[in-house]
């Protein structure tokens, strides 16, 4: 889909918000096997950076340290039915979010690593544990230091962002509440929501 200028948000406190609440993303590069891509949790520095963390056996670990990098979270999404319209001259499309992120990545040192993983985990066990959070003290100190050998941690500062908001505002307010009412009763509610604020 073409993200139009009509899509475009310049927020940058709202794309950190959906880097933060998504908390997961992939990271794109074009190395000398060909593309590759990674699936990797996500955590926005809050300064312009995103950092995440590889496997040493990923596809992407041997070329990423000083490479451009795009990164990618996407947030909620949904097809939107044509029936929804008052104008029946309507076709299908989709609406939804994402954020992409260009720079450079760098190699992070192992305390910055272990720094990543202890916020990364104590930002999403306060969501799903908030009585017991696990800790990363937890796990036996020769046990971890086996399992961060196994992995490396990268940051990519943010030269470019490209988000996409696509929430019907190239529609009528009319038809934008008709497309929302109907994300409601198919079980997107999220898009719904977004769609209400940024695009009222």
């Amino acid at each position: 889909m073409h993200p139009a200028a009509a899509f475009r948000h310049d927020d940058r406190a709202l794309l950190e918000a959906v880097v933060a609440e998504v908390g997961f993303g992939m990271v794109f590069l074009t190395t000398p096997d060909g593309p590759r891509v990674a699936h990797v949790p996500l955590l926005s520095t809050g300064d312009g950076a995103v950092q995440f963390h590889l496997s040493r056996g990923n596809a992407l670990a041997r070329w990423i340290d000083g490479a451009q990098a795009l990164a990618v979270v996407n947030g909620p999404d949904a097809y939107v039915s044509p029936a929804w319209y008052a104008d029946q001259g309507q076709v299908p499309t989709w609406n939804y979010v994402a954020v992409e992120m260009e720079g450079r990545v760098r190699r992070m040192t192992a305390e910055g690593l272990h720094g990543l993983l202890e916020t990364v985990s104590a930002r999403h066990e306060e969501r799903v544990n908030p009585a017991a959070p696990w800790t990363m003290d937890k796990v036996p100190p020769e046990r971890m230091a086996r399992l961060l050998d196994g992995i490396i941690g990268f940051e990519l500062e943010i030269a470019a962002w490209r988000p996409t908001f696509k929430l019907s505002q190239n529609k009528p307010a009319e038809e934008r509440a008709r497309v929302a009412a109907g994300l409601d009763r198919t079980g997107a509610p999220a898009l719904a929501e977004l769609m209400r604020r940024l695009a009222p």
